[in-house]
């Protein structure tokens, strides 16, 4: 099994032998890692992308806006989401951000999970049929379990989740009432015994 050391390194120096700057090689390796981590087919996506790459061409989308209309090419998905990463305190104000025809986009994933933990507020990432619901960077729930490459969506949105408690203020209030069972109420004894207590100051 190969190292995720190994994984980032041959990604990072792949993508700079198929035309992307250092920088932007550094970033796309450290997204092939983490794809791999989270248990996504990365190398497999990237591998395919760069072998298209050579013949076909692919739109850098330079400016994100909430509605990212298609042109004569696919977005390419590493450069997008590169610019998306850069501009995405711009971004999480607005609700949806929605790209047309982005090619190969799961390579995409990575830089919308790594914008989560910039925020700090959740974000739905579709991918047509596909999502992703990415946690801050940490984790991905996601009906999407298969070994294989997505050439394409036709529609790729990103929503950004607005951070609010997964349960009711009752039930926090009732948890709450449970763990003051903890609480030891302060009497002389423990003022006695508290730290500090009973030295001397000598000077």
């Amino acid at each position: 099994m190969k190292s995720f050391s190994e994984i980032e390194t041959v990604s990072k120096r792949s993508c700079k032998a198929a035309g992307f700057s250092w920088g932007i090689s550094e970033e796309a390796g450290k997204n092939i890692r983490l794809l791999e981590m989270f248990g996504l087919p990365g190398i497999k996506n990237l591998n395919e992308y760069l072998k298209k790459k050579k013949n076909e061409k692919f739109d850098n989308l330079i400016l994100i806006n909430n509605e990212n209309k298609k042109t004569n090419f696919k977005f390419c998905p590493i450069s997008t989401g590169t610019n998306f990463l850069d501009q995405i305190k711009n971004l999480e104000n607005l609700n949806e951000i929605k790209f047309e025809n982005m090619g190969y986009p799961l390579l995409f994933l990575p830089f919308a999970s790594r914008a989560s933990e910039i925020i700090g507020k959740r974000l739905l990432l579709k991918l047509d049929n596909n999502q992703f619901l990415l946690n801050f960077n940490l984790t991905i729930n996601t009906n999407f379990f298969k070994n294989e490459i997505i050439k394409e969506s036709k529609s790729t949105s990103v929503s950004i989740l607005e951070n609010k408690d997964m349960f009711s203020e009752i039930e926090w209030k009732e948890l709450y009432s449970l763990s003051e069972d903890t609480f030891v109420e302060e009497n002389e004894s423990l003022k006695k015994n508290a730290a500090g207590a009973g030295l001397n100051d000598n000077d």
